[in-house]
């Protein structure tokens, strides 16, 4: 018998296989996590330490030193400059060890916890930044149960140990109190405040001992190694016989390290340091390449039929998608453009791809496509599943859309967006700048910023937030960047909710009943606006076919469906 026969369909499979492994092998080089913290915690200062060491800048930026001309890289908003507060997300992406590192810095103000929300929705780890001093604060409980519904996994730093602040085994303690989540050490501190001698890496079995010039790099530290505790007892005394004792007490109450228990939420490794002196920062960097997980499936939906069809989507697939988690304005004064912010979730992208925006069956045409060190962007020569790219759109594009190459048809869903409770009535104190008010609002509503409704039977355009501060904001940006100076004043609603309905004649009917409440949003989705909270309970009884929403993703999800 002669020497099998090639068929063309082997030669095909054998393409495929091999474009498969490729891209199998660049999605576990990715990482993708978001930065979280209570404010002050010392978020800012941390990310601008990670890009520092894994070479991404050449200098950091002057967080404490606000008025300087230097600013934290991930902070470029003129009112963060000013205010020495994140109040935008930033992405920005590094190489380390031959990975590709994608970091989200978030806002840490409580003002702005729907920007943080969303951006946990497209990260697939978290590393969660706590004030040694103050320990668990509300902002990080909350950020936390977040991450906790999605069984997003929690690298935990435990910052400023150069400070007065309590005792480790505190600190331990009430993280696993508050956050319901074992810990497991992986490094210790020798000391605090004035007598902090360093930390013991569990890992590595070596001691780094402290120096507080803020100039340092990792390679400045002195190490010791454990093996020789006399050495080091007798050098830093004290302070190292009371930090054995109490590691010995944290690593005997703690559960054995558990990476799968990690990657499933279950467990956090806890790391001590001071970011500010570059301190605990490399082995931070290190865990994130060793420990944190790379892109992960993500289930999506089709409507099929008029009925949802769950699938999931593996990283490595062949056919691009991606999910636009934030709309960025104005993020360049030069261009005045849009930025979407895609997080792709499969396939390769590379320049010139054709594009889908699968909620209005449009092709998406960007002037340009980029990634992000802070402000600073390079432009695409290729990206991968886990990836944050940037699309310059001049409009067509909203949050939560799924992006793909046109080859599938699905739609990813759960990006949250919240029933605001306060409302701001906005004013235009030059009625000759409308189109610009117009203009400024569409965008910011879009961006996310803030959410934006326009009653149906006319009267002024309406704010929600869910903190007093997003309002501050959205003023400021729309003088700055939309020349719209407004004036804000109270407003009778107190609540919305998006509202769908089992047939459009139930639809029609409510609508008419409750013309003064009736209002559209940003995705032009369809809200019912209340002045107590028992408005809802008495609409819901005289219309019981109506559905009210305190999300709009549920309620996006129902309209699709329903038609």
């Amino acid at each position: 018998m002669g020497p099998r026969q090639r068929r063309p369909e082997d030669a095909l499979n054998r393409r495929i296989q091999l474009k498969l492994m490729s891209y199998q092998a660049e999605t576990r080089r990715r990482r993708t996590f978001a930065i979280i913290s209570h404010p002050d915690a010392g978020k800012t200062t941390l990310t601008e330490k990670l890009l520092l060491f894994s070479g991404a800048i050449q200098i950091a930026g002057s967080v404490k030193a606000r008025k300087a001309t230097r600013h934290a890289t991930s902070d470029w908003m003129e009112i963060e400059k000013q205010r020495g507060i994140s109040v935008a997300s930033s992405v920005m992406q590094m190489v380390y060890r031959d990975h590709v590192i994608n970091l989200l810095d978030t806002p840490g103000h409580k003002d702005f916890s729907e920007d943080t929300y969303r951006v946990l929705t497209a990260v697939d780890s978290a590393l969660m930044v706590i004030d040694a001093a103050n320990g668990v604060e509300a902002q990080t409980r909350r950020l936390i149960e977040v991450c906790r519904q999605r069984d997003t996994p929690i690298i935990t730093f435990v910052n400023k140990m150069d400070r007065e602040v309590r005792e480790p085994l505190d600190i331990l303690d009430e993280i696993e109190r508050e956050l319901g989540m074992p810990c497991v050490p992986m490094t210790w501190p020798v000391g605090q405040g004035k007598t902090f001698g360093g930390i013991v890496n569990l890992r590595t079995q070596m001691m780094t001992v402290f120096d507080g010039g803020k100039d340092r790099r990792p390679q400045d530290f002195e190490s010791m190694p454990l093996s020789d505790p006399q050495a080091l007892e007798k050098r830093f005394g004290h302070e190292w016989t009371t930090a054995m004792e109490s590691m010995e007490l944290a690593t005997g109450a703690s559960p054995t390290w558990d990476h799968a228990a990690f990657l499933a939420g279950k467990q956090t490794p806890v790391f001590f340091g001071s970011g500010v002196n570059n301190f605990g920062v490399m082995e931070v960097l290190d865990a994130l390449v060793d420990l944190a997980p790379s892109p992960q499936p993500r289930t999506s939906t089709a409507i099929v039929n008029r009925q949802p069809v769950v699938k999931v989507i593996q990283p490595e697939d062949d056919a691009f998608s991606g999910v636009v988690f934030k709309v960025q304005a104005n993020m360049d004064a030069n261009h005045r453009d849009r930025i979407a912010f895609v997080r792709m979730a499969s396939g390769k992208y590379t320049p010139g791809m054709k594009l889908k925006v699968m909620r209005t069956s449009k092709e998406l045409r960007p002037t340009s496509v980029v990634t992000f060190m802070s402000q600073r962007r390079e432009a695409v020569e290729e990206a991968y599943a886990g990836d944050i790219v940037g699309f310059t759109t001049h409009g067509g594009v909203q949050l939560g859309d799924t992006i793909t190459d046109g080859s599938v048809n699905l739609m990813y869903t759960g990006l949250p967006f919240f029933a605001p409770e306060l409302f701001m009535t906005v004013v235009l104190k030059n009625p000759l700048r409308t189109k610009q008010l117009q203009q400024g609002l569409a965008q910011l509503g879009e961006e996310g910023a803030i959410q934006v409704f326009r009653p149906e039977v006319g009267g002024n355009m309406l704010l929600g937030a869910v903190g007093q501060l997003q309002f501050e904001v959205v003023q400021h940006r729309l003088k700055g960047e939309y020349d719209a100076d407004i004036r804000l004043e109270g407003s009778q609603y107190t609540g919305a909710r998006w509202i769908t309905a089992d047939t459009p004649q139930e639809l029609k009917a409510f609508c008419d009943a409750y013309p003064m409440r009736m209002a559209r949003d940003a995705a032009d989705t369809l809200a019912y606006l209340c002045t107590s909270p028992y408005d809802v309970r008495l609409a819901q009884e005289r219309f019981p076919k109506i559905h009210f929403h305190p999300l709009r993703e549920h309620a996006g999800l129902a309209l699709q469906s329903a038609g």
